[in-house]
């Protein structure tokens, strides 16, 4: 499997993690090391463990047998806590919009006024100024997913992970979070995201992960993945063809 040249030291990485279910094998990972400053995105087929993968790497799945590790130390809480995660359907507080950043802040230690700033800044960069007293719970879809990741950013998190973030919205919600994960790459926060749109993975990813299978069958720059790719199942799927 063609791999990039990690950097150790900054490498989030699984070693032989298995998972199973029911005398299943689910997740059959032997390695992988992420370390680049642009977007990873996940791809393969339903069932191929995405969605297990990126729940292994924040810590909310303990694998049966192996390791994920942060650098050389075995992830933990301290990592955990620099982590955050949005899922496919954003899980939003029943307040406002303003009162969903607030939260998080004040868990974090962030004093009332600084807070007051930051939750403006927050809302602007997803567009939802006018919507800070509105009820969470009545945003659109693409409004509910713009605040689920800005309150995740507001955690300033080292590493975002989503899954799936967009799969429900059309093209103009997709368009403006797409745009607000590059700007939070550009910023330095490392983005692992499990997608399904090759065409997205061709606008944000620098490096993909092609899973099938419950294993990782490729891992490599995005161009070259995309492009000629080096796993039969992996052509299929970029070409639009069945992946059982």
């Amino acid at each position: 499997m063609r791999d990039l040249v990690p950097d150790m030291a900054s490498c989030l990485s699984v070693d032989g993690i298995q998972i199973s279910r029911n005398g299943k094998l689910l997740l059959d990972v032997s390695h992988l090391c992420l370390d680049g400053p642009g977007p990873t995105l996940i791809l393969g087929p339903n069932g191929s463990g995405k969605s297990m993968l990126l729940r292994c790497l924040h810590g909310l799945i303990v694998p049966d047998r192996g390791l994920v590790r942060q650098g050389s130390a075995i992830l933990n809480a301290d990592h955990k806590a620099r982590q955050a995660m949005v899922f496919q359907q954003p899980v939003l507080l029943r307040r406002s919009v303003a009162a969903n950043l607030d939260f998080v802040l004040k868990r974090q230690g962030v004093h009332r006024s600084a807070r007051r700033t930051r939750i403006e800044e927050l809302l602007s960069e997803g567009g939802l100024e006018g919507k800070a007293r509105q009820s969470a719970r009545s945003l659109s879809g693409g409004e509910a997913q713009r605040l689920a990741i800005l309150r995740a950013l507001a955690l300033n998190p080292e590493t975002l992970f989503l899954d799936e973030p967009t799969s429900a919205l059309d093209p103009s919600a997709t368009q403006i979070i797409e745009r607000m994960i590059l700007r939070a790459s550009t910023r330095g926060v490392r983005i692992v995201m499990v997608t399904h749109d090759i065409g997205q993975a061709r606008r944000l990813a620098a490096d993909i992960v092609m899973m099938q299978g419950g294993q990782v069958v490729e891992h490599g720059a995005a161009m070259q993945v995309l492009e000629a790719p080096e796993n039969e199942a992996s052509r299929r799927y970029l070409a639009g063809g069945l992946v059982t």
